[in-house]
């Protein structure tokens, strides 16, 4: 580590293996969910909970932003922290618009080559191939986005974001989480969202609402929550965690076995239903906070588990999150094709899922020994006056050779 001169920018920061080990799990439970009617699917967190995936990332960015740039910000390099979230921003917003590109053109090829159109529709990407002269249009204002690309742009719009909330973290965190939980009640309330295309469709992802999970994440990692430890992991708090953990199985259940769905009182179907993603309803919410609750309390910074072989795989994965969930959509979409057009049996379903995520820890194991390689780059000296050749009261080594 490189010893700095501003403590809030250059003092070494720990990294916390257990965000990576819990992003490439994230990222696995994505590419199974992306594949229509895997049996492997059963593994996700979807099919167990109100939460799923999605919650897991917003979280661990929002976290990650609280935990590394409020200390830069305390210590008045408020620029330097913007310029770096947007630049990762930007690194998001290329990386969208390319995987759409790419996307895209595969299921074009896919349509053409087995002439099947049920791909285009059911990844909504018809209305492209019949006008790509206004759909691009629609996609680089991140207006338009065919099925499973919805994520990134909430990403984009959280990160540009991000340091106007550390700014505000910084100076009244609770007034800034506070601020973020006055902003979600009236986005549900009115519908607030963005528009999206075609006209009178909203973003799948509305960033009114998920921002409370990034908010309150990057409050907890600025170190707030540590004030309320003694309530949250108590007994009592474990207890309320687990009881909601459970009542969220059992509704569950009732979507996979509708026998089930009978013992449901009807007062409370009324009650929590419809369990909304897009707008972040607050099952979701507090249905992921009840598991981090739980979680935490067992997966701790020392863990020994995440430092061995066997969880070694995610960790990797979830070191470069960001290319490989755009891997992830291809592989996703290839899976899905060969069991549309060859078979849907179980063994081919495990054999393709297993297949995806194996290559999903190759190419991030590539880019891990890729990341270990010294950048290399010329330092180029910008100076006001040419230096002159010859110093005042140096001799020159010509002349002293000739001496």
């Amino acid at each position: 580590m490189t010893k700095r001169s501003s403590a809030g920018l250059y003092s070494p920061i720990e990294r916390d293996v257990r965000l990576d080990f819990f992003r490439g799990i994230g990222l696995w439970m994505i590419f199974l969910d992306h594949i229509p009617h895997d049996v492997v699917g059963w593994l996700t967190l979807r099919n167990y909970g109100f939460s799923d995936a999605a919650e897991f990332f917003v979280f661990i960015s929002g976290y990650l932003v609280g935990f590394i740039y409020v200390p830069i910000v305390k210590d008045g390099m408020f620029m330097a922290a913007l310029k770096r979230l947007w630049r990762r921003a930007a690194q998001m917003y290329v990386a969208h618009i390319m995987l759409f590109l790419i996307f895209t053109a595969q299921i074009a090829r896919t349509v053409r080559r087995f002439d099947n159109p049920m791909y285009e529709d059911e990844f909504n990407v018809h209305n492209f191939l019949q006008h790509p002269d206004i759909l691009i249009g629609q996609a680089l204002t991140l207006r338009y986005k065919p099925v499973n690309l919805d994520v990134l742009p909430l990403f984009i719009t959280l990160i540009v974001a991000a340091p106007f909330i550390v700014w505000g973290l910084v100076r009244r965190p609770n007034l800034t989480l506070l601020l973020s939980v006055a902003l979600y009640i009236p986005a549900r309330i009115f519908d607030w969202n963005i528009a999206s295309y075609p006209p009178g469709t909203t973003w799948y992802f509305n960033p009114f609402c998920w921002q409370l999970m990034f908010v309150f994440a990057a409050w907890c990692g600025t170190g707030q929550i540590e004030k309320y430890a003694h309530v949250i992991w108590s007994r009592l708090g474990m207890t309320i965690a687990t009881l909601w953990l459970l009542f969220a199985f059992l509704i569950v259940m009732t979507w996979h076995v509708p026998a089930l769905g009978a013992l449901v009182p009807k007062w409370m179907i009324k009650v929590i239903y419809p369990i909304d993603k897009t707008d972040l309803d607050m099952l979701r919410l507090t249905h992921f906070f009840a598991l981090a609750v739980i979680v935490t309390s067992i997966v701790s910074r020392d863990w020994k588990p995440l430092y061995t072989k066997w969880l070694h795989p995610a960790i990797l994965c979830g070191r470069h999150s960001l290319p490989l969930f755009c891997v992830g959509v291809f592989l996703s979409f290839s899976a899905h094709w060969i069991l549309t057009q060859f078979t849907k049996g179980v063994w081919e379903q495990l054999a393709v899922s297993l297949l995806g995520i194996v290559i999903m820890i190759g190419i991030g194991w590539v880019l891990d020994r890729a990341s270990d390689v010294p950048d290399l780059f010329v330092q180029v000296l910008e100076t006001d006056e040419p230096k002159p050749a010859v110093e005042v009261g140096v001799v020159p080594a010509v002349q002293i050779a000739k001496a």
